[in-house]
């Protein structure tokens, strides 16, 4: 096991992001996806070690927008279907955020890379 210096931020959907996923593409009642089946989509993101409830609110704010912008992306790429208002009160409405102190690496025979996050390279994993 590896320590990481880092915390992570689980981001899972609400009830309202689902309702607007299912807005996007309207089905008859049984194909429309549930809470459970877009929450086993929710995204970790490793963030830098945060000490105080403060500092972490205050990351948080000062990145929802781009949290957001990712969290809609991996449903829909045409921003024209997205939400008119990608606020603050919105990312509260349509996301979940909880908190993790550590990281740990349980893999200890696979290294760590590094690769930037392109919208190319999050298509190419669906």
């Amino acid at each position: 096991m590896k320590l990481l210096n880092r915390s992570a931020l689980s981001v899972r959907p609400t009830q309202d992001f689902v309702d607007w996923i299912n807005a996007l593409e309207p089905t008859m009642g049984d194909d429309d996806l549930t809470l459970d089946d877009v929450e086993r989509e929710s995204t970790i993101y490793l963030i830098p070690e945060m000490d105080t409830p403060e500092a972490l609110a205050t990351f948080v704010r000062e990145r929802y927008p781009k949290i957001l912008e990712n969290e809609l992306r991996a449903w829909e790429e045409d921003e024209e279907q997205w939400p008119d208002s990608l606020d603050w009160s919105l990312f509260q409405r349509f996301l979940q955020v909880e908190h993790s102190y550590l990281a740990i690496d349980l893999d200890d025979e696979t290294a760590l890379e590094i690769s930037e996050v392109d919208d190319a390279l999050l298509l190419d994993n669906e």
